[in-house]
This record gives structure tokens, C-alpha cells and sequence, in this order.
């Protein structure tokens, strides 16, 4: 009995922390934080704050929690022995600003040097100089047909298949492959391809 009682004694309490993180804008308003990482070292184990800037996470009595969120300094919070399984805070977090010497970069010391180099640049005004194969139609059409996309076409793309997805959300979706017009296409591509053979 005394060794059970030793070992309940020296077990910690869990708590559900539960809190608001809050910060200055540089007009001086207080907002919620998203984003902050609220976190227990010793444990391993954390959580980020929601859009609101609330977060809450189980404790043991006498951790030590660590705030943190980029541009904002560091805090840290030790749980007490709080009498209820629940503990609510708030947690307001100081920006951390740290000013740099302003910095211009300039390719040339002066603008008169600047003015001298683009004045002394050979530039060709006439096509002469271009090679005209390159200007050839067929060979920028082939090259147009077979370059693949781009990040910002990709991003285009899906935006644009994201766009029409929506209008048919409610209504009923069409399956290609139950399209008699695309199997009369399908079955022509087929004749067309065995007459050229």
C-alpha cells in the first residue's frame, strides 16, 4: 500500500492547455497569430496554432512550453500545479525586429559611367544580322505544338479545369467515354489512320 501511495505521489498530472496567441501590427493592433508553434522539447511533441490563433494541447505539471513564430521573439511557459484539469491562457508575443543598413546596388559607381556603357554598345537596329531559319513558320509551329508546358501554363491549367469543375458541382458529371460523338470520332481516327497505311 505505501509503495502504490510513493508512486502516485511522484507521478505529474496531466493538464489540457488551452490558449490564444496574440501579437502587435505595426499600427499597434492586436491580432491572432496562425501559425505559431506551441511545443514541449522535453516531450517532443507540439501543435501550431489555428487560423484564430488558438491552440491546445495535454501538459504534464512543471513542463516547460515553448512559443514560437517567425519575427516574433521567443517564450516560454512553465504549467503549474493548477487545481482543475483545464488551464486557459493568453500568450502575447513581441515582434523581434532586427534593422539592416540600407543596402544599394548598383552595377556601375555612377550613372555617367552607366550612360558611357550602354552608349558604347554595338546593338543591330536592322533583321540582317538574324539568321531567317530561325524565323521559319513551320519550325516555330512544330516548336510551339511540342514544347511542354510551363509552371505558370501548368498553373493555368488547373485553375482553368479547378474553374469549370465548380459550375457542374451540383448537376450531373458527364463521362466521356459515354459520349457517342466521341466514340464516332474515335472510330473515324481509326479509318483515317488504316487508309493511310
Amino acid at each position: 500500500m505505501s509503495a502504490l501511495t510513493g508512486y502516485s505521489q511522484n507521478q505529474r498530472r496531466i493538464i489540457q492547455l488551452s490558449g490564444v496567441v496574440l501579437g502587435l501590427e505595426e499600427n499597434d493592433r492586436v491580432i491572432q497569430l496562425p501559425g505559431v508553434h506551441v511545443y514541449i522539447p522535453k516531450a517532443g511533441r507540439g501543435i501550431p496554432t489555428n487560423s484564430m490563433g488558438f491552440f491546445s494541447l495535454p501538459v504534464l505539471v512543471g513542463d516547460s512550453v515553448v512559443i514560437t513564430s517567425v519575427g516574433y521573439e521567443r517564450q516560454y511557459y512553465i504549467v503549474p500545479d493548477h487545481p482543475s484539469e483545464y488551464l486557459t491562457i493568453i500568450v502575447e508575443l513581441v515582434q523581434d525586429v532586427t534593422y539592416l543598413r540600407e543596402v544599394q546596388v548598383m552595377a556601375f559607381p555612377t550613372e555617367e559611367v552607366f550612360k558611357e556603357a550602354i552608349l558604347a554598345l554595338n546593338i543591330p537596329t536592322d533583321n540582317s544580322k538574324i539568321d531567317q531559319r530561325n524565323l521559319n513558320q513551320e519550325l516555330l509551329a512544330l516548336m510551339l505544338k511540342t514544347t511542354p508546358m510551363d509552371g505558370p501554363m501548368n498553373q493555368r491549367y488547373y485553375l482553368d479545369q479547378w474553374a469549370s469543375s465548380t459550375q457542374y458541382k451540383y448537376g450531373p458529371q458527364m463521362n466521356p467515354f459515354m459520349n457517342v460523338f466521341n466514340w464516332a470520332k474515335f472510330f473515324q481516327s481509326l479509318k483515317q489512320d488504316t487508309k493511310k497505311k
